[in-house]
């Protein structure tokens, strides 16, 4: 790989949302290294993937290998365990993944991302702002997530580094299945969205994309809502 190239890191780049952003910013000229737990068979041209449980920092350097500096931190590995998620053991697991890993990634991150002036995107959710019967760690989590970007954005600051999020609202992807397969609440759900339609992968893929670029170089600390205006209607 070019040393000249911009350098990201997605958590979760392998599928979904963050196979999206690794395609968009890697058509861009950057060289993105995906990590998880799970790929797609295949991936966009200038994504490698590097199989590793995010929870495990061992495993993450190991992962990220070289000392190069990295220009972007994407941080969209989720989990999703529903109304399970009621249990101590099962909420605490969720957290684990979905917020503790962004910061022990961020941490770990934190001299590349410093020798790159680069930026963090993690990812909310609409439920940073709205309670759920049925998902109380992942919404906890994805609240957690805005506190923790401020933090990062007040933090890093000193090191040239950015924080920032996006908030997906209803995006059409895996973990959206059964709210798109009930046909009652995917009327509900179409009815309160203004601009009339859920997102694509590709939608949050343009966001993030904007956000590690030089044109958001005065931002931080930002929220940015990829809701088709759910969260004000």
């Amino acid at each position: 790989m070019s040393e000249a190239r911009r350098r990201a890191v997605i958590t979760g780049g392998g599928t979904g949302i963050g196979k999206a952003i690794g395609a968009l910013i890697a058509a861009d000229g950057w060289d993105v290294l995906a990590v998880g737990l799970a790929a797609d068979e295949e991936l966009p041209p200038g994504v490698r993937f590097a199989r590793a449980d995010i929870t495990d920092s061992a495993a993450l350097r190991s992962a990220v290998g070289d000392e190069r500096p990295v220009h972007a931190l994407v941080t969209c590995a989720a989990v999703l365990r529903d109304r399970a998620e009621w249990e101590p053991a099962t909420f605490s697991s969720v957290l684990e993944v979905n917020v503790t890993a962004a910061l022990a990634a961020a941490e770990l991150l934190r001299p590349h991302l410093a020798a790159g002036r680069g930026s963090i995107v993690n990812f909310a959710s609409m439920w940073s702002y709205f309670g759920t019967a049925n998902a109380p760690g992942y919404a906890a989590s994805k609240g957690a997530i805005v506190a923790l970007t401020r933090s990062q954005a007040v933090r890093y600051a000193a090191d040239g580094v950015r924080a920032n999020a996006v908030v997906p609202g209803w995006i059409e992807t895996p973990m959206s299945t059964r709210a798109q397969e009930d046909q009652g609440r995917r009327a509900a759900i179409d009815a309160r969205i203004p601009l009339g339609r859920w997102g694509q992968a590709d939608d949050v893929a343009r966001a993030v994309r904007f956000l590690v670029s030089e044109d958001a170089g005065y931002i931080t600390g930002a929220l940015l809502n990829v809701d088709g205006g759910y969260s004000i209607a």
